[in-house]
């Protein structure tokens, strides 16, 4: 059961991997839910997933036990990789009604851009502090 799962946390990461490289923003979005979740079952595997007696239970039998550590920290992991999905997508979301296109490339070029703004007035140097103002 441990190799398959092991496994599967491989492709899960590879296959992030491998959606994140991708031109499109929601396929990066979807590569890092898939690449957390694989990390999430990496981190599960840390602990024993064929452990018949609970951590807390009253047993001489330590070695049968489960790691709960493992498990909160996943736990944890998933509310953290959620509210970062839906961030992700909610940069998404305004990066289309900005841009109307989600593809990289063309987002950087327009970021890239110069600002349309009207040139500034050059602005005055300061002197620095503990010297003299020369006047000509």
């Amino acid at each position: 059961m441990e190799i398959v799962a092991s496994v599967t946390a491989g492709l899960l990461v590879a296959i992030g991997i491998w959606m994140l490289l991708d031109r499109s923003l929601l396929r990066v979005v979807l590569g890092v839910v898939v690449l957390g979740n694989g990390v999430n079952l990496a981190v599960l595997l840390g602990g024993r997933l064929d452990g018949s007696v609970a951590a807390f239970a009253d047993s001489a039998d330590l070695a049968a036990a489960v790691n709960p550590l493992p498990q909160a920290l996943v736990l944890t992991a998933i509310v953290i990789g959620f509210a970062l999905f839906v961030f992700a997508l909610a940069v998404l979301k305004r990066s289309w009604e900005l841009h109307g296109n989600i593809e990289t490339d063309r987002i950087t070029a327009v970021a890239e851009e110069p600002a349309p703004d009207l040139p500034a007035e050059p602005v005055p140097a300061a002197p620095i502090a503990g010297q003299r103002e020369v006047r000509g």
